[in-house]
Parts: C-alpha cells; sequence; structure tokens
C-alpha cells in the first residue's frame, strides 16, 4: 500500500489533508515538522500549510528526501523559498473563494482540473517568483502563482487548500499526487 505523510507545519487544516488521504485508502500518518526524513518511510509527502514561515522546523529537509513532495500553501511558499524563488505578501490577505485558470493542461498535479477550478485560498503570503527548474501551472486574478511543478523532481507547490470542503475538486489534488507517488 502506498504510503504518504503529511508534515504538520501547525494549520489549521492540516488535519484535513490527512482524512483526504485516508478516505483515498492511502496509509497516512499526520508527522510533526521536527521528525527527520530519515526517521520516515513513505512513497510521497505532503508539506501543509500553516501560520509561519519561522515555525517550519525541518520541513525543508524533505526536499531532498526522494520522494515526491506537494507542498500546501505555505508548504508551496517554503519550497519556493528555499530553492531560490521568493515570497512576498499578497494584495488579497484573507481566506477567499478564487477561481483559478490552470495553465499547463498537461501538469500531472493540476492538469486534469483545467481550464479552470474554484478554491479556498489564502493569498497573505505567495509566490512571487517560480525557483529555478519549476513551471507555472495555475494563476489567478489574485495571485500569479496559484500552482507550481518540477516534474524532474517531482515537486508540487499549491497555494489553495484542496482539502476543505470549499474547494470544487480538491480530492482530485490528492488522487493526481497520489498517482504520482505511485508512478515512482
Amino acid at each position: 500500500m502506498t504510503k504518504i505523510v503529511v508534515v504538520d507545519n501547525h494549520g489549521q487544516f492540516t488535519h484535513l489533508e490527512r482524512r483526504a488521504l485516508r478516505d483515498l485508502g492511502v496509509e497516512t500518518e499526520l508527522i510533526d515538522n521536527d521528525t527527520p526524513p530519515e526517521e520516515v518511510d513513505a512513497d510521497g509527502v505532503v508539506l501543509s500549510g500553516g501560520p509561519d514561515m519561522d515555525r517550519i522546523g525541518r520541513s525543508a529537509d524533505y526536499l531532498e528526501a526522494g520522494v515526491p513532495v506537494l507542498g500546501i500553501c505555505l508548504g508551496m511558499q517554503l519550497i519556493a523559498e528555499e530553492l531560490g524563488g521568493r515570497v512576498g505578501g499578497g494584495e488579497y490577505g484573507g481566506y477567499a473563494d478564487v477561481t483559478v485558470d490552470i495553465v499547463d493542461d498537461e501538469d500531472p498535479l493540476t492538469g486534469s482540473l483545467h481550464p479552470e477550478t474554484r478554491v479556498w485560498a489564502s493569498h497573505a503570503d505567495e509566490v512571487k517568483d517560480l525557483p529555478e527548474g519549476f513551471e507555472l501551472t495555475a494563476k489567478s486574478d489574485v495571485c500569479d502563482v496559484e500552482a507550481m511543478s518540477d516534474t524532474d523532481r517531482d515537486l508540487y507547490g499549491v497555494q489553495w487548500h484542496p482539502e476543505v470542503a470549499h474547494t470544487e475538486e480538491g480530492d482530485e489534488i490528492f488522487e493526481n499526487f497520489l498517482a504520482i507517488c505511485e508512478s515512482e
């Protein structure tokens, strides 16, 4: 059975990420973000959202763990920041219902949602510049980088929260990530 761990960055929806994976029949567990990657045996890693880049523990170490990684909200931002991209404050702060344009219909994570999807997202902080090797896969009227992928390294990120009911096709993001993990 495929196992995907959720690294807890103290986000308010983190338990829902684990539940979404469990509902897909995936073996999953929620692990503290101070857990070293070498102590984790998993086929994939979800870096959860969270309130603060200063509280990400060892999350960045998972980018070198050799398994697919999905960053959600803060998780995507830490991927960008760690790998040479730039994160900054968004013009639109709190949580909102946003229509996202999927710009790459071939992307293994978000492509199946093409041409657009409605999501629940916070834009207090957002990726401003993509790290080297990443492609823009989704954008919106309020954020230029709603999703990004580096398929060579199997690193993916979404600004929105696929685990909440307000996101229309959130389960599909987890299904697609599962497929990525199973193809490795």
